[in-house]
């Protein structure tokens, strides 16, 4: 969810249907029922088009054949309910905790065919240069899409910020925020945590809004550790429906975004330098995915 301008996954007013329906013209099924790749239009949501390192993979796409077309979203919870109501083919916008709450949550099966990049999530301020400098007190605004949510509040505990209920989990929500805390917790549409700087001592920002806000990655006070082992579910990927994750032409997709070293470079260029790329095997994902569904149906 973004993450990462990804995430984990992810701006404005959600695309009309009927643009998102204009779109459907050409399906990226044709290549399982025998048709060529030569033959498609594979349909992609993603939170962040305009990241020049879009226009370099429908490049490389194209080169292998394949026609890419992205469907930008605003928000990241247009992009799921789109690929299951075959508005899409694929999207690439969240991490594996994102999906798995939304699958249970909706009673979806949308799974991971491909592993892309681990993005930290980051906390920012526009008045304070330190952690240590925000006022006893004062408000914090984290996300409030649900795993978005718990990955902040831990960022803000490991931060000295707040202390959570039992020491804090992937399933803390700001009612875990103990009383004791140093700073209280507002959550906030992910889109507009960035746009309540001027109001709070602090943000939690997805990387899909930072630049947005005119700020850059490396003006944030603190992070969580992407190459922590912890940090496994935050892993970003592509996600298909679950009779569609082995369309040859959607894994040579995933193949071309792994391998393109011009991508590769892009990626982490509009990440300011935190992406972590990775190329998880897909059985990986797909156990991680079953054991937080798991978790989050244990926890319910």
């Amino acid at each position: 969810m973004s993450t990462p301008k990804k995430l984990i996954a992810t701006a404005a007013l959600a695309l009309p249907l009927a643009l998102l329906l204009a779109g459907c013209a050409g399906t990226g099924t044709d290549a399982a029922a025998g048709g060529s790749a030569e033959d498609e239009v594979v349909r992609i949501g993603v939170v962040g088009a305009g990241d020049p390192y879009w226009e370099t993979y429908k490049e490389a796409a194209a080169e292998e054949g394949i026609e890419v077309e992205l469907v930008d979203f605003s928000e990241y919870t247009q992009p799921n309910p789109a690929l299951s109501a075959d508005e899409l083919d694929l999207n690439q916008f969240q991490h594996i905790i994102y999906l798995a709450t939304y699958n249970v949550q909706s009673d979806d099966d949308l799974q991971p065919i491909g592993a892309t990049a681990i993005y930290p999530l980051g906390l920012y301020s526009t008045q304070y240069a330190s952690v240590d400098d925000i006022p006893e007190g004062s408000t914090v605004a984290v996300p409030n899409d649900e795993s978005n949510q718990a990955r902040g509040l831990l960022v803000l505990q490991s931060a000295g910020l707040i202390e959570l209920a039992e020491g804090g989990s992937v399933f803390s929500t700001v009612a875990d925020v103990l009383p004791e805390s140093k700073v209280k917790v507002q959550a906030l549409d992910a889109a507009f945590t960035a746009t309540s700087l001027p109001d709070v001592a602090a943000a939690i920002i997805n990387n899909d809004f930072v630049e947005d806000a005119g700020l850059s990655f490396d003006d944030a006070i603190a992070t969580d550790d992407p190459s922590d082992p912890s940090a496994f579910p935050y892993i970003n990927i592509f996600a298909a429906k679950a009779e569609d994750a082995d369309n040859p032409t959607y894994l040579k997709l995933v193949e071309i975004y792994q391998n393109t070293q011009d991508v590769l470079d892009g990626v982490v260029e509009a990440s300011g330098g935190t992406a972590v790329l990775v190329k998880t095997p897909v059985d990986e994902l797909l156990t991680s995915l079953t054991d937080v569904e798991d978790d989050i149906r244990a926890n319910s």
